[in-house]
């Protein structure tokens, strides 16, 4: 670096912000105790956990921050940088051109493929990814999901008396004893596993590929589908096969949403999509609400097509008591929680900023 305090060029995100507020000194008081109140639930003395990370960054800190809110204003930001962090912003032979002073680019995420490692490798600047917990905390609520539903608990859980069950509708009886067993003596029926079946993967990103990890772990069978098919490599190691939409919806008995929200997803599971699915599928939506539907989801709902749904965050934030869908026995909706906890963020930041502490040396 040129200077001692370095400069960071960082794409807008609402947790990328976060280097700002532990980094740069001119972050607006404003910003830092609205991050202050984010964590409270999880980190009460989020002002200690700033003091000692600042006091483990000695190269770092201070630092001058620029958040970059678009890609016009990417090479300005560029410019004077010593470190760049982006999760979809370009690094390549040309924004190299426009940053002489940087040493390192940041991937917010493991799939670097906006950045140009072979352009950075030539210029001798360090590329570096993070896994983020976030992903694999939103894999694994996604299996919560499947597995709630695969074993009815919206219907059963904490229903153990015969008067409880009865009132939910099951038609409890213990069995002869001195013939069989007596699991299952609620007599649920419709109780399914997750293995052997077949999972469909909807965006095969960095969520999407944690879950499919987990699903060979579980003996499921995955398909997935988005614009471009994975290299072969990839397929094989995450045990994939490529399906194109329609075939995909036709043959899962589950279908996992990993998709950005965006125009081009908004609605993208409409009343054809959601009738084309195997009769009595799951959907589990943990991206964007508005990529199902919300009018055609209920009706398919009405209509007994769908097996199941499960979704995290909601359509609207807080909820309604008298949303329709929590009417569905087979409906399982979470309040925006499949990421947490915070320190999910605040363990990848710790590990991102000392990494780049260290690439610094």
């Amino acid at each position: 670096m040129t200077s001692t305090k370095p400069v960071i060029a960082v794409e807008d995100d609402p947790f990328l912000r976060l280097i700002g507020v532990i980094l740069d000194p001119a972050t607006p008081q404003e910003r830092i105790d609205a991050f202050s109140d984010f964590f409270a639930h999880d980190l009460p003395d989020f002002h200690g956990w700033l003091r000692n990370l600042r006091g483990r960054l000695k190269r770092l800190h201070p630092a001058t921050v620029h958040i970059v809110t678009d890609a016009a204003q990417w090479p300005e930001a560029l410019a004077q940088a010593d470190i760049a962090v982006a999760e979809s912003l370009p690094m390549g032979a040309g924004e190299l051109a426009a940053a002489p002073r940087l040493r390192v680019v940041q991937k917010f995420g493991t799939i670097a493929a906006n950045i140009d490692a072979a352009a950075c490798a030539a210029r001798g600047v360090k590329v570096r990814t993070l896994r983020r917990r976030a992903n694999i905390a939103c894999a694994e609520h996604a299996f919560m999901l499947m597995l709630a539903l695969a074993r009815r608990l919206p219907e059963t859980a904490n229903r153990i008396s015969m008067a409880q069950l009865q009132t939910a509708g099951f038609h409890p009886r213990l069995f002869d004893r001195r013939h069989t067993a007596n699991s299952n003596w609620a007599r649920i029926p419709n109780l399914s596993l997750l293995h052997g079946s077949t999972l469909g993967i909807a965006g095969m990103g960095e969520i999407g590929r944690e879950l499919a990890a987990r699903a060979a772990a579980f003996g499921m069978n995955t398909l997935y589908y988005q614009r471009r098919p994975l290299p072969a490599g990839i397929e094989s190691a995450l045990h994939l096969q490529y399906a194109d939409f329609d075939t995909l919806l036709e043959a899962s008995d589950w279908v996992v949403i990993c998709l950005p929200g965006n125009d081009s997803t908004r609605g993208l599971f409409e009343a054809r999509r959601l009738n084309t699915m195997k009769p009595g599928a799951r959907l589990i939506n943990i991206s964007r609400a508005e990529i199902v539907d919300r009018a055609a989801l209920i009706n398919t709902l009405r209509s007994g097509r769908l097996g199941g749904f499960a979704l995290d965050p909601l359509y609207e934030a807080p909820g309604r008591d008298d949303d329709e869908l929590l009417q569905f026995r087979n409906v399982l909706i979470t309040p925006h929680l499949a990421a947490q906890p915070r320190f999910n963020a605040l363990n990848d930041f710790t590990d991102l900023l000392l990494g780049l502490e260290e690439a610094l040396t």
